[in-house]
């Protein structure tokens, strides 16, 4: 069902200086940021040969990465996004074999203008999963 890896994602407190960490001491090719008002985040993609790294940093009160940061204060890893070639049947598969979708349940479209899901990190080994539509 899960294709290629699309992006690891890394909460942090200072977008900037992790930007400056990516592009400057380690080389790599950094996007503009991006607010996603519908995700609760500002978003940097850093751009990779074989995958990408998104920065996100909390993007008003409500955002869920607030709360993330708040129990982890240095910031870390918040998810890990794989592809799927169609959403809503890797959704119907998955709820059938009993894992959790989380917010509605209905994919929300995500930073690449794709449709995305999130996946219960209590049912993957404590990890959040992202999926998004190829």
């Amino acid at each position: 069902m899960i294709g290629r890896l699309n992006h690891i994602a890394i909460a942090v407190t200072d977008l900037d200086a992790a930007v400056r960490i990516y592009r400057d001491t380690l080389g790599a090719k950094v996007s503009a940021p991006l607010d996603l008002p519908e995700h609760g985040v500002t978003t940097v993609f850093v751009e990779l040969p074989n995958t990408k790294i998104e920065l996100i940093r909390p993007l008003g009160e409500a955002s869920p990465i607030k709360a993330f940061l708040e129990r982890n204060s240095s910031g870390g890893i918040h998810h890990v996004c794989y592809e799927v070639e169609d959403i809503r049947a890797a959704r119907d598969q998955l709820k059938a074999a009993g894992a959790r979708v989380l917010g509605s349940g209905e994919p929300s479209i995500g930073a690449h203008g794709k449709p995305v899901l999130f996946l219960h990190p209590k049912d993957f080994v404590g990890t959040l999963v992202e999926l998004e539509e190829r």
